[in-house]
């Protein structure tokens, strides 16, 4: 009995101590429980606490996307309203490289489909780089509906490219007004780091193209806008699925050019494949009226990004249709000058009206051997101020350009525009300050002093100077307003300072620069130099006489024939024995009607020759259909080929 007594006493312990190890295994297991309750509280807490802020961000990031609108580029029309630049939908092909795992396997089946060339593929990777990540990135431009086509009922193979609307800038008129309106083009690293430097980057967000020269690049500002943003939630396939927020953006403003497009025109034809430029200015505003450099090219081709082909092809061309000739185009001004210099040398009573020169056919150098020639062999006898601008005396301005030194001549032809840009509304780099020559020029280019027989060549237009026809145009309307400086300028008024259904206005202050010439000069001397432009074309022995025997209206004008080469003394110059690069540049200025002129023109015909005939019978063409609509007036093919004195 005590035995089995025993026996119970040791499984009741047995028992005893196992249920007290399940009871301590059981705390310590509920133990480790609570904790990690605990620890899944605390973590919740923290997510959905603590760290609601930043994953809610992350989660909306990776659902919600800030599309950038880009605005409406403001469309340019010349002055009668007829719009140059506007803007077109285009449909491009974009792509989200980020999420595609085999994109060069795509690309090279949308190369089929789409026509895509090896050419945009690079495009498209060099571009890529200056995107964030997950954002479309254009792949191709300009989609023809085709090709759209062919896209949509495949785009069940392409989960990441899809097609959107996009303005396209586009020049109806083509190359007619490539040098006065410049293009658009894509914005490139150098643009990217002016419009940072400038703090406007954040302006072109979404904006893909940025005017490069011209009207473009000048009023960019202008014409560029503001801005807007969509706010979109989108798939795990980017997708938009609805939208949350849209700001739209701010269209960029109209402007109006002084330029007449049928004018423009006109002058172009006119001109046909010469190497020249013609620059009309209305001389009471300085609004000009037509810029023509010739030969052009289409700025279209830069607009979506133009081929390497294509651009070495104009680079190549020896024409150069990309250089504006207008503007940057730098010419020896030739006899066009010698109205300047009468002026400036009667203020410096140097010459008084009735000072009188006797003209053998040359002038000597006083002190030396040195002869300087006039263009008519036998010369002209006794010449007075008119006489020598209606005859383009070359001794007469030998003589007085002697007289003058080229201390004063610099001065005075400063104050009339030449040597200095003329304060077009263009960028800087499009408009060269050519060469108004002097001593400290001479010693900083050639390292060598100044010498009396330097100045005598800068008498006739000739010798170290050039000058721009924009600058012969400009100094021509100084003329004509008797010292009174007009600024040239090409916008007119701005759509937002028009009434709904109106025509531009003129400029409600044309822009005047200088009136230092007014009280420089005696306002009989400005009617003297008219008085010889006048006779230029209707004179007895005007130069361009023969050009203008039929005018009906009244004009005043005057040539120059540059040469491109020095003869030799004894030299004939015959143009069909020398190459066509070295012959004389035509050039011409002139202005009408006479007494109210409403247009002043400056014409520069390279290696055209003659300018009384060739330069003279264009710039009548011109007034012909300016002032009586007329484009009947036909110069006969021996006035043209014939060549005279300037």
């Amino acid at each position: 009995m005590q035995q089995l007594n025993r026996r119970d006493r040791a499984k009741i312990r047995d028992h005893s101590a196992e249920t007290n190890l399940f009871l301590r295994r059981a705390l310590v297991a509920f133990a480790v429980i609570l904790l990690m309750v605990v620890i899944l509280l605390v973590t919740l807490a923290h997510l959905q606490i603590l760290s609601f802020g930043y994953y809610n961000t992350k989660s909306n990031n990776n659902r919600i996307e800030i599309i950038p609108i880009p605005p409406n580029r403001g469309i340019i029309y010349d002055r009668n309203g007829v719009p140059l630049a506007i803007n077109n939908t285009i449909y491009q092909l974009n792509i989200i490289p980020d999420k595609i795992s085999n994109l060069n396997q795509q690309l090279d089946e949308l190369k089929t489909l789409v026509n895509l060339t090896d050419e945009e593929i690079e495009n498209f990777q060099k571009e890529r780089r200056g995107y964030k990540a997950h954002r479309p990135v254009p792949l191709k431009d300009n989609l023809t509906e085709k090709e759209i086509a062919k896209f949509v009922v495949n785009q069940h193979r392409f989960p990441f490219v899809n097609i959107t609307g996009t303005q396209h800038r586009y020049y109806p008129y083509g190359k007619t007004l490539t040098h006065v309106l410049g293009y658009v083009s894509k914005i490139n690293n150098q643009d990217k780091a002016r419009l940072e430097e400038d703090d406007k980057l954040s302006d072109y967000v979404g904006t893909l193209n940025i005017g490069k020269i011209g009207i473009e690049r000048f009023y960019e500002d202008m014409l560029h806008g503001s801005p807007g943003y969509e706010e979109v939630e989108v798939n795990n396939r980017g997708k938009i699925v609805r939208q949350l927020n849209h700001n739209p953006p701010v269209a960029g403003e109209d402007i109006y050019l002084t330029i007449d497009l049928n004018l423009q025109r006109y002058i172009e034809n006119l001109l046909g494949d010469r190497r020249a430029a013609v620059v009309a200015i209305d001389p009471n505003t300085g609004e000009v009226l037509a810029l023509v450099s010739s030969p052009s090219y289409d700025p279209n081709l830069f607009v979506g990004g133009i081929s390497s082909a294509k651009y070495n092809a104009l680079l190549e061309d020896p024409n150069k249709p990309l250089y504006n000739r207008a503007t940057l185009g730098t010419y020896p001004p030739a006899s066009t000058v010698k109205p300047f210099i009468a002026v400036s040398a009667l203020s410096e009573g140097v010459i008084t009206p009735k000072t009188i020169v006797s003209d053998p056919g040359y002038w000597q150098l006083p002190g030396t051997e040195k002869r300087y020639r006039d263009w008519l062999r036998w010369g002209h006898g006794k010449v007075d101020v008119v006489k020598s601008i209606e005859e383009s005396v070359d001794t007469y301005y030998y003589q007085v350009a002697y007289d003058l030194g080229i201390d004063r001549l610099h001065y005075w032809m400063l104050k009339f525009g030449y040597g200095q840009r003329t304060g077009i509304d263009i960028s800087k780099s499009e408009e060269s300050v050519a060469i108004l020559p002097n001593r400290e020029w001479k010693m900083s280019r050639h390292k060598q002093p100044w010498l009396p027989g330097d100045t005598i060549p800068v008498g006739i237009g000739q010798g170290y100077w050039t000058t721009t026809p924009l600058q012969m145009a400009k100094a021509l309307t100084i003329m004509i307003n008797n010292g009174k400086t007009y600024t040239p300028h090409l916008l007119k008024q701005k759509r937002s300072t028009m009434l709904d259904n109106e025509l531009p206005q003129p400029m409600s202050k044309p822009m005047v620069e200088d009136t230092s010439l007014t009280q420089l000069v005696d306002p009989k001397y400005w009617q003297i130099a008219k008085e010889g432009m006048y006779k230029v074309m209707f004179g007895s022995r005007g130069t361009a006489r023969k050009v203008y025997a039929d005018a009906t209206y009244k004009a005043a004008g005057k040539s120059g024939t540059a040469q491109v080469y020095g003869l030799k003394a004894d030299d004939v110059y015959n143009a069909n024995n020398i190459p066509e690069h070295l012959r004389d540049h035509a050039l011409f200025i002139a202005y009408a009607p006479y007494d109210k002129p409403t247009i002043a023109l400056a014409i520069v015909l390279e290696n055209g020759g003659g300018g009384s005939t060739n330069g003279g019978a264009i710039a009548k063409r011109i007034l012909d259909y300016y002032l009586l609509g007329d484009e009947s007036t036909k110069i006969s093919e021996a006035i043209l080929n014939m060549r005279q004195g300037d």
